[in-house]
């Protein structure tokens, strides 16, 4: 299946009916608040599998998950990737242990949640966006997942207005810039110290 900018793939609270592996592009994860408020859980692209603990508990979906660029995904029904599962055990384990490290990932996010800053929290997130969506400029690392500053906001913990005071702080201080191709981290040393509580 090929998937639009944007496009649901799956939404949070529908019966699950189907796995979805990711070929190619990258997905947001998120979760919805009753009163609105949308907390960004995660980015999943090529390799990653989404759905699979509502298919494996047959509770609804947990999130919502939307391609932020031009997406292509396996899609696998429940019963069939079920049938596989208990066919082929160490696939089994090879899933367990990927949730386990989407556990421990959660785990480490709520207590960051409570122990640091908005902004420990937002440099630390934008150095890991670095890492792992970022792409090697003159002036530096330029963010290749095109989140929002909602998105920024809701990866933290924090209010929109607040991401955008931040990021206005760190642009004074020339820590990132901004532009029409995106956030570029110009000083990621910076970051880290900020991150660090310094």
């Amino acid at each position: 299946m090929k998937f639009g900018p944007r496009s649901v793939l799956v939404h949070q609270d529908e019966p699950s009916t189907h796995v979805m592996i990711i070929l190619a592009g990258w997905t947001k994860v998120t979760h919805s608040a009753a009163n609105g408020y949308e907390g960004l859980l995660a980015l999943r692209g090529p390799g990653d599998i989404v759905g699979e603990a509502s298919a494996v508990s047959g509770r609804p979906r947990s999130a919502t998950v939307t391609a932020l660029g031009e997406v292509e995904a396996v899609t696998i029904e429940r019963s069939g990737f079920l049938g596989h599962l208990a066919e082929f055990p160490a696939t089994a384990l090879q899933l367990l242990s990927l949730i386990g490290d989407r556990t421990r990932a959660s785990d480490r996010r709520r207590v960051e949640q409570g122990a640091l800053g908005v902004r420990e929290r937002l440099s630390l997130l934008l150095l890991e966006l670095s890492r792992t969506h970022g792409v090697r400029e003159a002036e530096g690392v330029r963010l290749t997942t095109g989140l929002s500053q909602h998105e920024l906001a809701g990866a933290v913990g924090a209010s929109r207005e607040a991401v955008a005071r931040l990021l206005k702080e760190l642009r004074e201080r020339d820590i990132v810039r901004t532009s029409r191709r995106g956030l570029v981290i110009a000083r990621p040393e910076q970051l880290r110290r900020i991150g660090g509580g310094e």
